[in-house]
């Protein structure tokens, strides 16, 4: 097999370690504190119950798991898409390819997700965006284009701004919601309502299922922006798995928070049609409605100025991330040469215009922001899939290095975050599975495509045997899952949607377990000989821990 080639060393003195514990927190925090918080707790309300509390611990506690595995390779590796490089490391080109079109395809969704947010919400006044069932209409769908597009010009012309306003805005996206929390609770507040139809109406199955496809796990995503600062942190060691913990628990503790003040402030009127069809006068949206309803107009207007602001920002950085994504694909060679194509100004105006040509796409399957938030959640938990088997391969492919922070028991934490990530995805149920599946298979046509046709002069030695496991990991999947017993509206029980169900509870679980240790084994005993790792690693520009 070829020796790879080393990157270039950077011409960087090396980063400074200037970023305390603080501001590792309030890094991960930002992104953390988001527009799941406009929809969240309804949806899993709905799928739930009330056992949409237990499902907000599930769900902290899964991410927990893969924020550790991130914290130990953010910060021996602090490279930008980490994400998307550790598996390149571990299991070369192909693996890394692979892994770099999963982060491409989760951040071109969620620029859609974040725009979908600010219409739902914008609906009330603008009655013909939305129909009744929160699908957008065709003039709607040209807001959305009008928002999409929005998000490119300001990239083209005017993203630097972004950079200098993000404590700004996470104090405001924090302070609403601590807001709303303490209104509520202070106004209206019915404790009866918690015994409504028991617990867990709709079982475990729903408890599961709302860790998915409610947005819990898309609202506590971004942990690991504590982690791509690995390098700059005065302490790493000591404040990384701190900063990690730290945000996570605070995101928990304020999503736990709104899902509580969510069920008490609920009116009678609500329940009329059960959990599962929760209603508001007005279609007001879920907490601009309740606020409405206590006569908090003030609040219900701070909530409808948030529900455009905080999603705005964050389309506006995630349609940078996605074109910045395949733009590097490009460069290492993977999708062709045209992606890196840039104006006066450094900008790459092809990725830009192909992530808003994808991004109008996506909207077309999944017309609503639950449907859209399970594919987000998946594309992203299959991204973070990765971080747990190149955690695996690297103790032994480059065990010399410095590591600010070492996960202690990480030969079992490892598997076990596998296995997390591969629950979390099969409970976001087939009909989003199946979707994700076909996304890849485009992916990879234009992935192969690009090499068949020798579209990009730099298309890399492709390591196949390093990534043999792939094929099969994504494929059973995609089996179990169709066989399964989740749907993104909730179990397969209860909602249409082509899942068999023929494995039933607690086995679907085991099943995915013995599945996913199979699989990490079997990516272990392929991966990359040690010298293709560091080859692949190459210098890389980390100032010596103390």
């Amino acid at each position: 097999m070829p020796t790879p080639v080393a990157p270039e060393l950077s011409r960087k003195p090396g980063l400074r370690r200037d970023i305390g514990l603080i501001g590792l927190i309030w890094t991960s925090l930002g992104s953390i504190i988001g527009s799941g918080w406009l929809f969240g707790a309804l949806f899993a309300a709905q799928v739930a119950g009330t056992a949409a509390l237990a499902s907000w611990g599930i769900g902290a506690l899964a991410i927990t798991v893969l924020a550790f595995v991130h914290a130990e390779l953010g910060a021996m590796y602090p490279v930008s898409g980490g994400t998307a490089r550790f598996p390149h490391y571990a299991f070369g080109s192909v693996a890394g390819a692979s892994f770099g079109w999963f982060s491409w395809l989760q951040a071109v969704a969620t620029a859609p997700i974040e725009v979908m947010a600010s219409l739902n919400y914008l609906s009330i006044h603008a009655t013909w965006v939305q129909t009744g069932k929160n699908q957008l209409t065709a003039a709607g769908y040209g807001l959305a284009v009008a928002f999409m597009a929005f998000f490119v010009l300001v990239n083209f012309f005017g993203i630097r701004w972004l950079a200098h306003t993000n404590s700004v805005a996470t104090w405001w996206k924090l302070a609403i919601p601590l807001l709303t929390i303490a209104a509520l609770a202070g106004t209206t507040f019915n404790g009866s309502n918690f015994g409504r139809q028991g617990f867990a109406p709709f079982g475990v199955e729903g408890v599961l299922s709302a860790v998915s496809t409610s947005g819990i796990i898309f609202a506590l995503l971004g942990f690991e922006q504590a982690d791509q600062l690995a390098g700059e942190s005065r302490n790493p060691a000591r404040d990384i798995p701190r900063a990690v913990i730290g945000s996570i628990l605070i995101g928990a503790l304020v999503y736990s928070a709104l899902q509580v003040v969510f069920i008490g402030a609920l009116p009678q009127s609500s329940f009329t049609h059960g959990w599962a069809d929760l209603t508001f006068a007005d279609k007001a949206g879920p907490f601009a409605g309740l606020a409405l309803s206590a006569g908090l107009g003030w609040l219900a207007a701070l909530i409808y100025i948030d529900a455009v602001v905080s999603p705005t920002g964050t389309g506006l950085i995630y349609t940078t991330a996605a074109s910045r994504v395949s733009y590097g694909l490009s460069r290492n060679g993977y999708v062709p040469e045209v992606f890196e194509r840039t104006t006066a100004r450094g900008v790459p105006w092809f990725s830009l215009l192909f992530t808003f040509l994808v991004g109008l796409i996506v909207f077309l399957p999944f017309p609503t922001w639950q449907k859209l938030v399970g594919f987000v959640t998946s594309a992203s938990v299959l991204m973070y899939a990765s971080a747990p088997l190149a955690l695996g391969c690297l103790r032994k492919q480059d065990p010399d290095r410095h590591r600010p922070y070492r996960l202690p028991g990480g030969r079992f934490w490892a598997p076990v975050a596998f296995i997390v990530s591969n629950l979390i995805i099969y409970w976001a149920g087939w009909d989003t599975l199946w979707r994700l599946g076909l996304a890849i298979v485009l992916g990879y046509l234009l992935l192969g495509g690009s090499a068949l046709l020798r579209l990009n002069p730099r298309a890399p030695h492709l390591d196949w045997r390093s990534a043999q496991w792939l094929p099969v990991y994504l494929v059973g999947l995609g089996l179990i899952s169709w066989q399964g017993g989740y749907c993104s509206g909730g179990p397969a029980s209860k909602v249409s949607c082509g899942a068999t169900g023929v494995i039933p509870l607690w086995w679907d679980m085991v099943i995915i377990a013995a599945f996913s240790l199979l699989i990490f084994a079997w990516a272990q005993a392929v991966r990359l000989p040690d010298e293709a790792a560091q080859a692949y690693i190459g210098p890389l520009d980390v100032l010596p821990g103390h």
